[in-house]
């Protein structure tokens, strides 16, 4: 049996509103990129790196329930104006937390 894949622990936050706005910066741009750039991936970025900042001040580390904090909260947002919905941009924002702190993503190491 194969063994499962550690929790990832993101460093304690030192300066939240500087990352939210590297996420927003980050997501925005994978967004452009991934899809097409829409007017609506500004929101978009926007309120995901919102649910981040406030998860990370009240003490959030866990890359897990980052990812779920976002996929929760984005359930109320309108993403009938784009070609994608709340899992892709939680999914985008753990794979850019993961690059930025080393990781292998199809590895976990």
């Amino acid at each position: 049996m194969a063994d499962s894949i550690p929790n990832i622990t993101l460093p304690p936050a030192e300066n939240p509103q500087q990352e939210g706005e590297w996420l927003k910066a980050s997501l925005l741009k994978w967004l452009n990129e991934e899809y097409l750039p829409e007017a609506v991936n500004q929101e978009i970025a926007q309120r995901a790196a919102q649910i981040f900042v406030r998860q990370r001040m009240e003490g959030e580390n866990d890359l897990i329930s980052l990812v779920l904090a976002i996929v929760t909260e984005m359930e109320a947002f309108d993403f009938s104006r784009s070609f994608y919905g709340q899992f892709t941009v939680a999914n985008a924002v753990s794979d850019l937390l993961l690059d930025s702190l080393g990781f292998d993503r199809c590895c976990g190491q």
